[in-house]
């Protein structure tokens, strides 16, 4: 055993609280021969000093991360994850750190896993920021995929958190999402939203340039392109950029490229496929990762089942005995505690589900007049009206849009019905629609929305709640 007194120990303990002290301050601890020695002293003493271990498994991680060495780095991190540590913060952005490798290597939903794990771990410690920022990268996993259940986790961030910087982040999100399956026009929407809200948001100026691109827009496309190189973009943005500059302007030939390459000192030797070699190192950081656990797996399966079988035949008789009698009693207590559990859940979620459709009738009811609607709302400006109800009413207008393909009057007229209280002749002026047609017009787009018209307000309802 480690002494406590050992001057090896003393020193290790040092340059972690040292490293400790940086990262706090937003600064990393650069001595990688002093962090190295620390994390092999601590290792033989993970089991008296965890979370000490857990800290220098993910200072050392970090380190080598930017040494680009993911293969080590990935075996600091996954250590720390077995620390018997309950350092909350520092189990988070080790799972972090994972996920980000994972999502390198393309491998989105293993990285979405990762994140899943950083994110519960910030909950734990109640620091609910980061906890959104996770549940950000959850949603870019899926959304880089194109699975349109990215905007689940997105409403729940734009429903519960405050900050400007992560609500951006969604954005972001958004527009990568639609950029993937191909909906140009709402990444197009969503990146705006992101360049107005942080006007030299590298990422913005990315995805404008990628959609501008795909849309064979090639003037729009440069332009982006060149006002992301002024804004001095890292190396991989660079790389992005210099895509689109050769591929959209067929003018520039390859020394030209690198003519433009050799104008920025940092990226004077990066080599245009240097984010291949990154993806490929993290590729087969997971492979040798997988195969380790892998046999490791086999080995405790396989010790598993033999303590197993003996505990089985030594209690065997025993258990036949008592068998009956104790599955009845047993059966019989978790049916009430599943009974008492479920009945308890459902009158929470009754509960809270009459408190939303009470506050949702507020809302409507501050509503059910014409002048109301048309100031309240910006109700004649389209894009305006749509953000302020989807601010108000859980996204009902980007759901209607993106989820039942309704023009813009059709949503103007969910919107009215949600409301409720409006007779014919006011959805036919607040429409600009014919007062004889209004009935048709509300049973067609019902039909679109899967209901029908006496129903329709009801469908809406439940669509905002959901």
């Amino acid at each position: 055993m480690m002494a406590c007194t050992s001057p090896a120990l003393r020193e290790a303990q040092e340059t972690v609280a040292q490293a400790d002290s940086l990262w706090l301050a937003g600064k990393a601890y650069t001595d990688s021969a002093g962090l190295a020695q620390a994390y092999k002293t601590l290792k033989h003493g993970q089991y008296l000093h965890a979370d000490e271990y857990a800290h220098a498994c993910y200072h050392y991680g970090k380190l080598l991360r930017a040494k680009e060495d993911p293969a080590a780095a990935m075996e600091c991190f996954i250590n720390a994850t077995h620390a018997r540590t309950s350092d909350y913060p520092i189990l988070g952005r080790v799972y972090n750190n994972i996920g980000d490798i994972c999502h390198i290597a393309g491998e989105y939903a293993l990285s979405y896993e990762m994140f899943e794990r950083s994110a519960n771990e910030f909950l734990k410690d109640g620091d609910t920021l980061s906890y959104y920022y996770c549940l950000n990268d959850m949603a870019f996993e899926l959304a880089v995929q194109g699975e349109k259940r990215a905007l689940n986790l997105i409403v729940d961030i734009a429903q519960s958190c405050k900050d400007d910087d992560v609500l951006a982040k969604t954005h972001e999100t958004q527009a990568e999402l639609y950029k993937q399956i191909q909906q140009y026009d709402s990444a197009i929407y969503y990146a705006d939203l992101l360049l107005r809200a942080k006007p030299s948001e590298h990422t913005g100026l990315v995805i404008k340039a990628q959609v501008y691109d795909k849309l064979k827009m090639n003037d729009s496309a440069l332009s982006y392109a060149h006002k992301l190189i002024e804004l001095h973009p890292s190396p991989v943005e660079y790389y992005n950029v210099l895509y689109i500059l050769t591929h959209a302007d067929s003018s520039l030939s390859e020394n030209e490229i690198l003519e433009l390459t050799s104008l920025r000192d940092d990226i004077h030797t990066y080599e245009l496929d240097v984010h291949k070699t990154e993806h490929a190192k993290a590729i087969q950081v997971l492979y040798h990762t997988e195969q380790r656990y892998s046999n490791q797996r086999r080995v405790y399966i396989f010790v598993f089942i033999f303590i197993v079988l003996l505990i089985i035949a030594g209690t065997w008789y025993l258990m036949y005995v008592n068998r009956k009698h104790k599955l009845i009693v047993n059966e019989t207590a978790k049916n009430e505690e599943q009974n008492r559990i479920l009945s308890k859940l459902t009158q929470e979620r009754e509960d809270d589900f009459r408190k939303q459709a009470e506050q949702l009738e507020k809302k409507c009811c501050s509503l059910r007049s014409v002048e109301t609607v048309k100031n309240q709302l910006s109700w004649n400006d389209y894009k305006k009206m749509s953000a302020i109800v989807d601010a108000n009413f859980a996204f009902i207008a980007s759901k209607l849009r993106s989820i039942y393909n309704l023009k813009e009057n059709e949503i103007r007229l969910c919107i009215l019905v949600l409301i409720d209280g409006f007779t014919s002749k006011q959805l036919a002026g607040l429409l600009y629609y014919a007062e004889s047609g209004i009935r048709n017009f509300k049973s067609n787009t019902a039909k679109k929305l899967g209901t029908n018209g006496p129903n329709m307000h009801d469908f809406l309802i439940n669509l905002v709640l959901k």
